[in-house]
C-alpha cells in the first residue's frame, strides 16, 4: 500500500531510492540512529512502511528491546554499558543476515527484553523471504564495534540549541560526557544520510562535505 505524499514520505521515498542504489535485493540491514534525546523509533515506523510500499518484507527492532539486565549495567559516564551487543548479533542480526546463505527458513528474534515488564522477553522467532529490510533504530548504533554491520545508517539531528533545551543544559554545553564521547566517533560521517528532525513533520536532508 503506498502512503499518502506528504513532506516525511517525500523524504523517506528520496531516502529508499538512494538505498536502492547499491542494494537493490538481498537481506538488508538499515540503522537509525541518533544522540538519546532526538527519538529514533517514529522515524524509523516511517521509513519501513515506506520501504515496504512495494511489497519488501521488512521488520523492525529496537536497540532499547535488547538491553541488558539491570544487575548487568554498568560502566562509566564515557563508557556505559546498556546494551547487550552480543545477544543482538546472536539472535536477530547474525541469523537474519546469514539466513539467505542457509534456509530462508532461519529464524531471527526481533526483541529480547521486555522495556514495560523489565524483564526478558518471551522468545519469539520470527523467518523471512530472500529479499527482506531490517530497520533497527535507537542511540549509539554506529558504535566502532556496530557500524560495521550496516548497510545502510541515517543519523538523525535536531540543532543543539533545540536538543539542550530537551535536556536542560545550556546551549554551549548541550551533551554530557558519554554523548560527546560518541560524537567524537562521528556516527555523522559515518551515516549514508544526516536528517533534520527539528520539524518531525517536516524532516530535511541534510547534506555536508565530510559525509
Amino acid at each position: 500500500m503506498r502512503l499518502p505524499i506528504t513532506p516525511a514520505n517525500t523524504l523517506l521515498r528520496e531516502l529508499r531510492a538512494q538505498l536502492r542504489q547499491n542494494h537493490p535485493a538481498g537481506r538488508i540491514l538499515v540503522a537509525v540512529d541518533a544522540l538519546p534525546l532526538v527519538g529514533t523509533a517514529a522515524f524509523a515506523d516511517e521509513l519501513a512502511a515506506v520501504l515496504g510500499e512495494d511489497g519488501t518484507a521488512v521488520f523492525r527492532a529496537s536497540a532499547g528491546d535488547f538491553l541488558l539486565p539491570p544487575q548487568r549495567r554498568s560502566g562509566t559516564d564515557r563508557a556505559p554499558q546498556w546494551f547487550d551487543e552480543e545477544l543482538f548479533r546472536r539472535v536477530l542480526v547474525d541469523p537474519f543476515r546469514n539466513g539467505v546463505h542457509t534456509s530462508s527458513t532461519t529464524g531471527f528474534q526481533l526483541a529480547a527484553w521486555d522495556q514495560r515488564r523489565n524483564q526478558a522477553a518471551e522468545a519469539r522467532w520470527v523467518t523471512g523471504p530472500e529479499d527482506a529490510v531490517l530497520v533497527v533504530d535507537g542511540p549509539f548504533l554506529q558504535t566502532a564495534t556496530l557500524r560495521g554491520m550496516w548497510h545502510f545508517a541515517v543519523w538523525l539531528e535536531v540543532p543543539q540549541a533545540q536538543y539542550a533545551a530537551r535536556a536542560g543544559r545550556s546551549p554551549q554545553a548541550p551533551y554530557p560526557d558519554v554523548e560527546f564521547a560518541y560524537l567524537r566517533e562521528q556516527p555523522v560521517q559515518h551515516a549514508a544520510a544526516l536528517v533534520d528532525v527539528a520539524d518531525p513533520d517536516r524532516p530535511v536532508q541534510v547534506f555536508r562535505d565530510s559525509c
